[in-house]
């Protein structure tokens, strides 16, 4: 028997990691699936694990796409019926999971080399039962049996030096989920902390967005539409003025300006 964890190196499933050492339970292999648009914080985390694992002779396994995820979302062609051959399957998050079903894909290939004769751990905390649900069969989360939850396991994360750190700022503070940079299933007060705080990473979101005609958030509310509004946000915000009331969302209305012309994917 195998005992394989499926690492992310975010909160969760760190917590999981170095309880799992401390307690020094069955740890064959610990596996992580790199999309190649993590936050820098997580390849940092990452490789500040790397050496503990070593040291304690527990396999280290790193998958990746056959493909760039760039090549995926914005220039592999695709059919639809609604939208015929197009280039790339555009963001990834809401009911087009595609980065995620490629990441499940590969987890799932790799453990098919143990036929069967395995456990996986991963990283869910005992405050999500709709994910412990839907836990697949040979696969555990040692996180709900210790009764650990979300904001625990980031509690123990800090309490050993690990703060996912970038620009100054710890992403946990600004973010619910330190996810790909990328992933369309941010909410509005994640994307406004990354344009307000993470400017890197917002520049990115806006490279992204003029390669793809599909607005990041859905109809309205493409990168430069947030822009906009976030602006309009700090404008009011700075006079005193509601960015709640019928007002706001009014002026919102009228300050809706071109999108930068879309790009060449294929030049």
């Amino acid at each position: 028997m195998k005992y394989i964890a499926s690492v992310s190196f975010g909160k969760d499933s760190l917590c999981m990691l170095l309880k799992l050492i401390e307690k020094n339970a069955p740890l064959d292999e610990v596996v992580f699936y790199d999309a190649g648009m993590e936050f820098r914080a997580i390849y940092e985390t990452r490789d500040r694990v790397l050496p503990i694992l070593e040291r304690r002779g527990i396999q280290y396994t790193e998958l990746h796409s056959p493909r760039p995820f760039i090549f995926d979302m914005l220039e592999k062609p695709v059919y639809s019926e609604e939208n015929g051959l197009h280039h790339g399957y555009s963001w990834c998050g809401g009911c087009a999971r595609w980065g995620t079903a490629m990441k499940t894909n590969a987890l799932d290939s790799h453990a098919k080399k143990y036929h069967d004769d395995f456990v996986k751990y991963i990283g869910i905390a005992a405050d999500e039962p709709a994910r412990l649900e839907r836990l697949p069969i040979r696969t555990t989360s040692p996180l709900a049996e210790w009764g650990i939850k979300e904001g625990d396991a980031l509690n123990y994360c800090y309490e050993r030096g690990f703060f996912w750190k970038e620009n100054g700022i710890r992403l946990y503070d600004v973010l619910d989920r330190v996810s790909c940079w990328c992933c369309a299933n941010k909410n509005l007060k994640e994307l406004r902390n990354i344009y307000h705080h993470l400017p890197e990473y917002w520049g990115r979101l806006r490279d992204l967005q003029k390669r793809t005609c599909r607005p990041m958030k859905g109809p309205g509310k493409s990168v430069f539409d947030l822009e906009r509004r976030f602006a309009l946000e700090d404008e009011r915000l700075e006079a005193g003025m509601s960015i709640t009331n019928r007002d706001f969302f009014a002026r919102l209305k009228t300050i809706s300006g071109p999108e930068p012309e879309k790009e060449d994917n294929n030049g």
